[in-house]
């Protein structure tokens, strides 16, 4: 407990003991003075011990315009128990909305903590390098190009590249992932991650508001000003139906007096009937359900920009895909190579060097896969002589005397070589030397590892149309739809028609459900920002990731969407009991309330007893499973 919680609760406790002495005393020895004015001001005694606090808290509030909440109606129902006589009640009521109300703290703080130990990622220093020494510096004044010393156990305050040591590091805090991670000279180090081992040194690459913890940080804190709309309903009916029960105790008070002329019972049932309709069951733990759902999303590495995400996600029923990068590895590897008038060996070793001075993907993967196949320790080949690149079709150059070329059938064919149509999967690159066709490579894209198992998980979690949107070739993309399990698929497409494919995606649903968008948040923001849903993929310290996504995924593990789905699902429902039990215990206790059957402890019970059960239940969402 916090010390402003110890405190109630050791106020509750010394009322507590004082109204239970006072009760046994009218009782039993005082009998005589009960009902009586004595009693009236003794009982006044627990009373302010245990409420002053709700006394000021009602008096700001109607100052400030805010009438009608859950301390005014507390404070009208004790004047209206000490109106009917009823001294002890009126105690016993506030003593009773205090301790659920120190229920209710005690509950959100819990909540509201397991989303700070979640993200307790921003440390909350630096160690700055300065010639021989080392000075620890707030993260926020750490320039960038600036040297940092990061030892074991210490968390990484700014974005940056290692210059000195190698250790492994625990990303949980970003990706959800347990597994280490080998860092080392010339590799990237994110904010956030801490180091477990070697110390290492870094030199900065990004000021600290512009660092990855600083962008989850921020994106986290403003998760809850984006409501849902379920939010937003429950705000707009607590704001008419407030007034309107208000309106209606008043009813009740004066016409059934008027006609019967017991004013002290009426009166009783009016505010028995303020209290209990309190809103606050709603008003608290609708939002608690949607910050349990976030949070533990981010605790999986799948961050929320919003509780309206959570919602729409909880009925998406299509997903379309972005392929680079997204559904393969978005780096090319040599599959097949087919020699025609050479040896395999002869066929690459030509290749190679015609490729050995381009810095295109393709051209890099057949460099690999010559280094590969010569063996470990093996230098790149040396480059044709009179290297020419041809935009569109490939290169060419000289070896040994020969022209070589390599690139597609269309530089072969405008140079007089025919070579053999090839209708295989991947990127096919011709090889030509000395006016004779020598072969061919093929060049793919890879798939991820348990692609396959994903597409299938996601189809069980409710996701029912699968949809691949790519550049590549039909071929290609047919091929990697199939192999994927993938219903549909678009290829050949531009990035402006990426978006127009999304668009039709999205008449085709016909409000029937959301349609999801995964790409890799660079080269997708447009189509991410036009989807329903747009998830970002391989976003760990990708700033147009953050910006342009509705989701964040804090690595390439597209499976954590299928956590995410169950997450969004069991958020809406706790959402919907919350609501189906607040109202429902509401308006059967007013009832009671009105007809004179429910006292006012049973009206407590259903403000704040209430409030407690669907504050307890909104914290499962934090939980996964």
């Amino acid at each position: 407990m916090s010390p402003k919680q110890k405190k109630v609760l050791y106020r509750i406790i010394v009322s507590a003991v004082l109204f239970f002495t006072l009760l046994v005393l009218f009782k039993t020895v005082l009998s005589e003075y009960e009902g009586g004015w004595i009693e009236a001001i003794v009982f006044i005694v627990p009373y302010l011990i245990v409420g002053y606090d709700i006394l000021i808290k009602a008096g700001k509030n109607i100052a400030h315009g805010q009438v009608f909440d859950e301390n005014f109606l507390m404070i009208i129902a004790g004047i209206g128990a000490y109106a009917t006589g009823e001294f002890a009640e009126a105690v016993a009521v506030m003593l009773f909305f205090q301790v659920g109300e120190l229920f209710q703290s005690y509950a959100v703080g819990k909540s509201r903590q397991s989303i700070s130990d979640l993200m307790d990622i921003a440390p909350e220093t630096a160690n700055l390098v300065a010639g021989d020494s080392i000075e620890e510096v707030d993260p926020e004044d750490v320039e960038i190009g600036s040297l940092l010393l990061v030892r074991p156990g210490e968390k990484v305050p700014v974005d940056g590249i290692v210059e000195d040591g190698e250790s492994w590091l625990d990303t949980s805090a970003l990706t959800g992932e347990s597994v280490l991670r080998h860092i080392g000279p010339g590799e990237e180090l994110f904010s956030g991650c801490i180091n477990k081992e070697g110390a290492i040194r870094y030199r900065t690459t990004k000021a600290y508001e512009d660092s990855t913890v600083a962008r989850i940080l921020e994106l986290v804190e403003n998760a809850g000003s984006r409501k849902s709309r379920t939010e937003n309903f429950i705000t707009r009916f607590a704001k008419y139906y407030t007034p309107i029960v208000t309106v209606a105790a008043v009813l009740l008070a004066v016409i059934p007096s008027l006609i019967t002329g017991d004013w002290a019972e009426w009166v009783k049932r009016a505010c028995t009937f303020l209290v209990i309709s309190c809103p606050c069951a709603l008003v608290i733990s609708v939002p608690m359900g949607f910050f349990g759902g976030i949070g533990a999303a981010s605790k999986n590495g799948v961050l929320v920009k919003g509780s309206n995400f959570v919602e729409v996600f909880s009925h998406a029923n299509a997903i379309a895909f972005d392929k680079t990068g997204t559904l393969t590895k978005g780096t090319f590897e040599v599959t097949k190579t087919v020699a025609a008038d050479c040896t395999q060996h002869e066929l690459i070793d030509i290749a190679a060097r015609a490729e050995a001075f381009s810095t295109h993907p393709i051209a890099r993967s057949i460099v690999r896969e010559y280094i590969k196949r010569a063996g470990e320790g093996t230098r790149a080949p040396e480059g044709l002589e009179d290297y020419t690149e041809i935009s569109g079709c490939g290169v060419s150059g000289m070896l040994n005397g020969k022209k070589v070329f390599a690139g597609n059938a269309k530089l072969l064919a405008d140079n007089g070589i025919s070579a053999p149509e090839v209708k295989e999967n991947g990127t096919v690159v011709y090889i030509a030397a000395d006016g004779r066709y020598m072969g061919y490579v093929i060049i793919s894209d890879v798939i991820k590892d348990g692609m396959a198992d994903t597409i299938k998980g996601l189809k069980k979690a409710g996701i029912e149309r699968t949809v691949m949107l790519t550049g590549d070739r039909k071929e290609t993309a047919s091929s990697v739809a199939e192999s994927l399990g993938i219903g549909e698929y678009r290829a050949e497409l531009l990035p402006a028609d990426k978006v127009s494919a999304v668009e039709k995606l999205l008449d085709e649903q016909n409000g029937s459900g959301a349609l999801i968008f995964v790409g890799d948040g660079i080269n997708d923001a447009p189509v991410l920002t036009r989807a329903d849903i747009g998830v970002a993929m391989g976003a760990l310290g990708s700033d147009a990731a953050i910006e342009a996504a509705d989701v964040v995924i804090m690595d390439d593990d597209i499976a954590k969407l299928i956590t995410f789905k169950g997450i969004a699902r069991k958020t809406m429902r706790i959402v919907r009991q919350n609501i189906v039990f607040a109202l429902g215990v509401k308006f059967a206790v007013l009832i009671l309330g009105a007809l004179g059957i429910a006292n006012m402890w049973l009206a407590v019970f259903a403000d704040v007893g209430v409030a407690v059960i669907a504050i307890l239940n909104s914290m499962r969402a934090l939980r996964t499973k």
